[in-house]
């Protein structure tokens, strides 16, 4: 037990040290993560023996669970909607149309079996989400016509019905679910969308309604990801796609504390890659990669260059997207973690496919990882497609804390010296801006002309500090200076390098220190000091 979470230890900290180097050398993370799980593995410098399809697939399908949800829990819809009857119509006639030009590569070029050829292309069909977040937020790739929000709507999506069209092969091959074909897909799809948005829809519910301790919502958001896709997946459904549309549906709604969450599922969903990458790359065997790499290769050429391109330019040149956009679009399918996830469900369900379908999906994945990952930056550069007046953030739902934004609020008090005043003529720091007026019951968006009255709630944006170790805050319970109890700040006997900034009072509530704040029995108080203060 001690020697595996010695491994287990050793193995993350390797993996966030390779994500590190990734962003000097301009190579994709997660190819780092599956270069590490070859060293790890049977082939590689420490041997550790793992050939375990089971246990790999039931691993890596719950990872895959993480990264689906997290896929819709991060998009901005309000970005996305411009770009989503494209996406979506890449995300499933596109990604049909990929799987049969591919299948039909496959039989009519490379001579697999029809069923095996059709079972290929449906496994490699969808892009990876995981991959294009990785891209776009590490190279801070904002693109022109929405494209950014194109390319994270469809790979978020296109999971769902790949592994779909694989439940399909497996079925026309014998195994899994047999009989009526019709009745499977349309389980799969309608089972998949109803419990999703059921899921979300007493999620959302039960998050407003019902206070929740700090740190239980990110436990019930959990818990709604596994039963968006159990439920699904219990009654014949889509459970990724159940997962992906809660994901969405949660990640867009008025829930408290949406950043937070968006922040645990964010480092969940970067655990699970990690996990699924290494894993994945301890399962191979690169002593077998050789015997593959003709079929790998031209599958991959085939896909990038053809197959992808088609799918592409077929599905959006009808909207009327420029021809440079679908270049790009279509360079940037890159195929990853979902497509092995589903070769390793195909080979532990037992089907009779007769090829190393592991390896060749694997050479694949690491092939489009590798080469187009990495020049995606470049070909968007030379494609001219870099809108370098936007930011990539702005398509995900953390969005206010990556513009580092801070919001305040305070109350003008009677005989304030803003009352009266219009909000141009306050005395506001350059980088602050008020940016809503609460009057009562009613909002008010401000502008200069604004007059600002007595009562008045002022909620104020302004830059987040940057934590660089400059500022040192401590806590000084009163009870531990009787002498301070029912005296004003101004009395207190302070260091001239302290500085009292906030007062907690014992029930919980805060309060902003003036010279005339009176003490309480029960206060604490938070304190920004210098090197010599002592408690």
């Amino acid at each position: 037990m001690v020697n595996v979470l010695l491994l287990c230890a050793v193995v993350l900290i390797a993996c966030i040290l390779a994500g590190r180097l990734s962003q000097k050398a301009g190579v994709p993370a997660l190819l780092l993560f599956m270069a590490l799980g070859m060293l790890f593995g049977s082939d590689g410098l420490l041997r550790i023996p793992f050939d375990d399809f089971t246990v790999a697939e039931q691993t890596c399908s719950v990872a895959l669970i993480f990264i689906m949800f997290y896929g819709g829990f991060g998009t901005r819809w309000e970005a996305a909607r411009p770009a989503a009857v494209r996406a979506v119509a890449l995300s499933t006639l596109g990604v049909a149309a990929t799987a049969l030009l591919t299948g039909l590569f496959c039989h009519f070029v490379l001579g697999f079996q029809p069923l095996v050829s059709f079972l290929i292309g449906a496994v490699i069909s969808s892009t990876d989400a995981a991959s294009v977040f990785s891209i776009l937020r590490s190279k801070k790739l904002s693109l022109r016509y929405h494209t950014a929000s194109l390319l994270e709507l469809e790979s978020g999506s296109n999971d769902p019905v790949s592994y779909m069209l694989t439940m399909i092969a497996l079925s026309l091959m014998g195994v899994g679910e047999n009989g009526n074909l019709a009745g499977m897909i349309f389980a799969q799809v309608a089972f998949g969308i109803v419990l999703g948005v059921a899921v979300a829809g007493l999620a959302i519910l039960v998050l407003r309604w019902l206070p929740l301790a700090d740190g239980l919502d990110s436990i019930f958001v959990l818990a709604a990801a596994l039963l968006s896709y159990a439920l699904p997946a219990a009654v014949g459904g889509n459970g990724y796609l159940g997962a992906y549309l809660a994901g969405i549906l949660l990640g867009n709604a008025k829930i408290p504390h949406k950043v937070s969450l968006v922040h645990f599922f964010d480092g969940l969903t970067g655990l699970a890659q990690i996990m699924i990458f290494f894993l994945l790359g301890l399962l191979s065997y690169p002593t077998q990669i050789p015997a593959v790499l003709f079929p790998a290769v031209a599958i991959a050429l085939f896909l990038t260059f053809v197959a992808r391109p088609a799918a592409v330019f077929l599905m959006l040149l009808p909207f009327g997207c420029k021809v440079r956009q679908c270049l790009l679009v279509s360079w940037a399918g890159l195929r990853g973690a979902a497509s092995i996830v589903f070769a390793i469900m195909a080979l532990a369900s037992g089907a009779e496919i007769g090829y190393d379908l592991f390896h060749i999906v694997f050479c694949i994945s690491l092939l489009s990882v590798a080469v187009q990952g990495s020049l995606l930056p470049l070909v968007a550069r030379r494609l001219n497609m870099v809108d370098t007046e936007d930011n990539v953030s702005r398509t995900f739902n953390d969005y206010q804390d990556q513009r580092q934004l801070h919001l305040t609020r305070f109350r003008i008090e009677a005989g304030h010296h803003w009352e009266g005043k219009t909000v141009g003529e306050c005395s506001l720091p350059a980088d602050a801006l008020v940016v809503t007026i609460r009057r009562g019951e009613e909002n008010l968006i401000p502008n200069g002309s604004t007059v600002i009255c007595a009562g008045d709630l002022l909620v104020v944006s302004t830059p987040v500090y940057e934590d660089d170790g400059g500022v040192s805050l401590k806590e000084l319970p009163v009870k531990e200076h009787k002498d301070w109890i029912g005296r004003t700040i101004r009395e207190l006997d302070l260091p001239g390098e302290a500085l009292i900034v906030l007062v907690r009072r014992a029930d919980g509530t805060a309060v902003v220190p003036k010279g005339g704040t009176v003490l309480c029995q029960g206060d604490t108080l938070v304190v920004s000091e210098g090197e010599d203060v002592q408690s």
